[in-house]
C-alpha cells in the first residue's frame, strides 16, 4: 500500500505512519479480543479499546479527562490503569496492543505497564 503525503509532512511523521500501516495489517481487534489503540501527542496520551469487526469503540481514557498533577510517564501509567478499569467494567480481559506506529518506549511503555498492572492481558 502506497501512502501519499503533502510536501510539508515531516520525515518523522511519514516514518510513524508507515510503521502504523505495517502494524495494522497484522493487528485486528475481534469481539473476544478487542484492540487497545493508543495515541501520544506532545502533551497527552489517549487510549481506546476498539472492536474492529463492528467498528465501535468499547472504552476510552485519556490524560485530558484525568484530573491529575502528574506528567510524562506517570500520567501515561494512570491512563493505562484508567483504560483497564473501563475495560473491566465492560468485562473485557484480553486485548491486542496496537502501539499505532509509536516506538514501545517511554510513555507508550508506561501506559502498557499500567494497563497490565490493573489487570488487562496482552
Amino acid at each position: 500500500m502506497k501512502l501519499k503525503f503533502r510536501k510539508k509532512t515531516s520525515e518523522r511523521a511519514v516514518a510513524r505512519l508507515t510503521k502504523k500501516v505495517r502494524v495494522r495489517k497484522k493487528v485486528v481487534g475481534t469481539e473476544e479480543r478487542p484492540r487497545l489503540s493508543i495515541f501520544r501527542s506532545s502533551k497527552h496520551m489517549y487510549a481506546q479499546i476498539i472492536d474492529d469487526v463492528t467498528g465501535t469503540t468499547l472504552a476510552a481514557a485519556s490524560s485530558v479527562t484525568l484530573k491529575s498533577d502528574e506528567s510524562g510517564k506517570a500520567l501515561a501509567k494512570l491512563v493505562g490503569q484508567e483504560i483497564a478499569k473501563a475495560a473491566k467494567a465492560k468485562k473485557i480481559e484480553n486485548v491486542v496492543f496496537d502501539r499505532n506506529g509509536f516506538i514501545y518506549h517511554g510513555r507508550v511503555q508506561a501506559l502498557a505497564e499500567g494497563a497490565r498492572e490493573a489487570g488487562l492481558k496482552f
